[in-house]
């Protein structure tokens, strides 16, 4: 059974910026990275995307590849014209104070508890 993204936000305690519509959208793994040619080249389908890049080019990252939400860390917000696509695509923008490697072990072991 796949994680939804509104689970991980409960268990993480994140924040949620936009795209409220796909909270319910599945998780089937994780990507770290903040060169976005990178995650187009690897990230999987249905990935949560961890990053600081805050930019409307993640959006179009994240549309492409199918990714289910994207975190931001570092207590990073993102740009206004990010939160609007993120609305319309219904692809979730989440926050986190905790830097990426911390985040990102967290939400390892969350997804591979289950």
């Amino acid at each position: 059974m796949h994680m939804k993204v509104k689970e991980v936000v409960d268990v993480l305690n994140l924040k949620v910026f936009s795209g409220h519509d796909g909270l319910d959208n599945s998780i089937i793994g994780g990507y770290t990275s903040d060169l976005l040619s990178d995650v187009m080249g690897n990230a999987p389908a249905g990935a949560v995307w961890i990053t600081l890049q805050t930019h409307v080019n993640v959006m179009a990252v994240a549309t492409l590849k199918d990714l289910s939400a994207v975190i931001l860390v570092k207590g990073l917000e993102p740009e206004a014209n990010t939160l609007q696509q993120s609305n319309k695509e219904g692809i979730p923008i989440l926050g986190t104070n905790l830097q990426a490697f911390e985040i990102s072990g967290l939400l390892y072991n969350l997804i591979n508890k289950k």
